[in-house]
């Protein structure tokens, strides 16, 4: 018989609206991997669309634009994290490993399971 393993899920809100989260920190950093949205969301499976959607959702959402984008010219146009999108990667990253460290420490602790 396999051990049992504590599963969690989280996200950082803005009111009622979802900032980021798991999915959403995946394709930011794919966006930066490959620096076109197009590119990321055919990277993970997912609809251009969704993406742009995605994407959207958390620069209206975020006190400073996450990605910026530009159209065409010579190279083609192309999507970039910002500053401070890489400070919310970071930071998302790091709550994300806090939290899986703590719910790992509680439930070994926890007595007859």
């Amino acid at each position: 018989m396999e051990a049992y393993k504590i599963k969690s899920r989280i996200w950082i809100e803005v009111g009622d609206n979802v900032l980021v989260g798991q999915g959403r920190v995946r394709l930011l950093k794919e966006i930066e991997a490959q620096g076109s949205l197009s590119k990321a969301a055919k990277s993970i499976g997912m609809s251009y669309k969704k993406a742009w959607t995605m994407v959207d959702a958390v620069n209206r959402s975020a006190k400073e634009a996450v990605v910026t984008t530009s159209v065409g010219g010579q190279k083609g146009g192309g999507t970039v994290l910002t500053p401070y999108g890489k400070l919310l990667i970071r930071a998302f990253d790091e709550l994300n490993k806090k939290c899986w460290n703590y719910l790992d420490k509680e439930f070994k602790a926890l007595e007859g399971i």
